[in-house]
């Protein structure tokens, strides 16, 4: 037997799925890890769990909250004390580390943590720090970033570090 290997997007396309291949491209792509969040989907996060008064991972392009780090500010040597932080990180190899900051700073009195982020919940990070947040709400079906016309490859989840009474994490969905 022969072995085929196909790439996402002809997986996808064989599955029905319409490919705006730009989009696509760029998703699957390494060139950028840096995923604009929806206005709509910010303004529901900032409805539940705001007013945010920090935004963790932004440009000057994308920032949601007029107190923002960009990646000059080196966010994760940052103090986020205080803080209602909305955290939509990069998705690259150091997703791991914004996850660890994001539960070590929720710990901190006053200060909640609000993250988007893929729902990995095979990886190692997922396991030693998002099985100890307050709350986890997997978003029902895909978002779609930035300017992108195609949902993500991925499922996202919304994760909410702060310090809590509960013993492990309350754990929900939610629409986009």
């Amino acid at each position: 037997m022969k072995m085929v290997s196909l790439s996402q997007i002809e997986v996808m396309e064989r599955l029905g799925v319409q490919v705006d291949k730009e989009t696509t491209k760029l998703m699957f792509s390494s060139e950028s890890n840096d995923w604009a969040t929806p206005q709509d989907f910010f303004d529901k996060l900032n409805g539940l769990y705001g007013p945010f008064t920090l935004d963790a991972a932004a440009s000057a392009d994308n920032y949601k909250v007029s107190n923002y780090f960009d990646m000059s500010a080196d966010a994760l040597s940052q103090d986020w004390s205080g803080n209602t932080v909305f955290l939509n990180p990069p998705y690259g190899r150091e997703l791991k580390d914004w996850v660890a900051k994001a539960y070590h700073e929720g710990q901190k009195q006053g200060t909640k943590v609000v993250m988007l982020i893929p729902a990995r919940t095979d990886t190692k990070y997922w396991h030693e720090f998002v099985m100890k947040a307050d709350e986890i709400r997997f978003i029902k079906g895909r978002l779609k970033f930035g300017e992108g016309t195609n949902s993500a490859p991925f499922p996202s989840a919304v994760v909410i570090f702060k310090q809590s009474a509960y013993p492990a994490p309350r754990i929900c969905g939610m629409e986009r």
